[in-house]
C-alpha cells in the first residue's frame, strides 16, 4: 500500500516534538527511554497519575488525544482494546481531529489488521501517516529497551521513524504495508499460546514426578526446549509471582483477534482455541488482571494440583 499524500514525513531530530498516549505497564517504560534521550514528549492517559513519574521528569501534560496530536510531530499509542484504539483516533477530541497534514501515527497497540487498514486510509485522506508496530518482549523487553518491533506502513514513513524505533526496541522488522504489522503479532501470540501451556505443563509434570523443578529447567533451558517464555515465565511461577507484565485480558483479547482472523482466512487453530478458553475461565474466576503466567492457575485446578519449588 503507498501513501498517496506529497506531505513526506519530517526527518528526526532532538527537537522533534513526540506526543505519547497510553503509559500502562508497556506504555510507561518506551515512553520514558524516549524521554531519557532528550526528546521532548507530551503525554495523555485515562488515569493522569499512571504518567506522573514521567511528568516528573518534564515530560508536558495534555488534557486529550486531540492535544497531544496538536503539540506533536510524531504521536505513539500503546492503549489497551480496540475500542481504546478507535476513540483514541477516531473520537471527538482524537488525535485526527488534532493532527497537522505530515504528522506521523504509531500505533504500538496489539489490534485488529483491519483497524490498522482504517487508521492508515483515514489518514492519508488527512495527508498524514500512519503506521502500526506492535512489539513482544514484554513488560522485561520494554524496561530494557529490547523489544522486537512489527511494523507495517509505507518504507519511507518507517525509514524516517527508524531513530526512534532503535531507542524502544532491538529488533526492528519492516513487514509491509498497513496492518502487516498487527499480523506479524498475531503470528507471534499464537506461539506464545502455544509455549506458555507448555512451560506450565513441564512444571506440572516435574512436579508430580518429584524432580527439583530449578534443576530440571537447569538441563532444560539450555536444550531444544529453550526460549523467551522458558527463561522468563517459569522462574516467575516458580515464585508464585502472577503479576502483570501482560494482561491475562489483555491476551485474551490478542487470541480473540487471532481466531476471527484465522475464521476469515478460512483456517482452523485448536491449540490456540484451546489456550484461549483455559484464559476465558480465569478471567470469569476474576484473574483477568494477572499476568499470563498465571496459566498455570487453571492447569492446577484441573489436576488439584499446587505446583511449589
Amino acid at each position: 500500500m503507498t501513501n498517496s499524500t506529497d506531505n513526506k514525513p519530517s526527518r528526526i531530530s532532538p527537537e522533534t516534538p513526540i506526543g505519547w498516549i497510553g503509559t500502562g505497564v508497556m506504555g510507561f517504560s518506551i515512553c520514558n527511554h524516549v524521554l531519557k534521550k532528550g526528546y521532548g514528549v507530551t503525554v495523555y492517559n485515562r488515569t493522569k497519575s499512571k504518567a506522573q513519574p514521567l511528568l516528573d521528569d518534564g515530560a508536558r501534560w495534555a488534557e486529550t488525544s486531540r492535544e497531544v496530536a496538536e503539540q506533536s510531530q510524531v504521536v505513539f499509542t500503546m492503549v489497551g482494546f480496540p475500542e481504546d484504539v478507535r476513540e483514541v483516533y477516531f473520537g471527538e477530541s482524537g488525535i485526527l481531529a488534532g493532527c497537522k497534514a505530515g504528522t506521523v501515527l504509531v500505533d504500538m497497540t496489539t489490534t485488529s489488521p483491519s483497524l490498522a487498514g482504517e487508521i492508515y486510509q483515514v489518514a492519508s485522506s488527512k495527508s498524514v501517516h500512519a503506521i502500526d508496530a506492535p512489539v513482544s518482549g514484554g513488560d522485561v523487553g520494554a524496561r530494557a529497551g529490547t523489544l522486537s518491533i512489527m511494523v507495517g506502513g509505507d518504507e519511507e514513513v518507517v525509514t524516517t521513524i527508524m531513530p526512534l524505533l532503535e531507542i524502544m526496541g532491538r529488533q526492528i522488522v519492516h513487514q509491509g504495508g498497513a496492518g502487516s504489522g498487527q499480523h506479524a503479532k498475531m503470528c507471534n501470540q499464537i506461539v506464545i499460546a502455544s509455549t506458555i501451556i507448555g512451560v506450565c505443563e513441564c512444571l506440572l509434570y516435574g512436579y508430580k514426578a518429584g524432580l527439583d523443578l530449578e534443576t530440571m529447567l537447569r538441563s532444560i533451558t539450555k536444550g531444544a526446549a529453550a526460549c523467551w517464555t522458558l527463561d522468563n515465565m517459569a522462574p516467575r511461577i516458580l515464585k508464585r509471582d502472577f503479576d502483570p507484565g501482560f494482561f491475562i485480558e489483555h491476551f485474551i483479547k490478542d487470541m480473540r483477534i487471532a481466531l476471527d482472523e484465522a475464521q476469515r482466512l478460512n483456517i482452523a487453530l485448536p491449540g490456540l482455541a484451546l489456550v484461549h478458553q483455559l484464559y476465558v475461565a480465569l478471567r470469569a474466576q476474576g484473574h483477568g488482571k494477572l499476568g499470563t503466567q498465571a496459566l498455570m492457575l487453571a492447569l492446577e485446578e484441573l489436576s488439584n494440583t499446587v505446583v511449589k519449588s
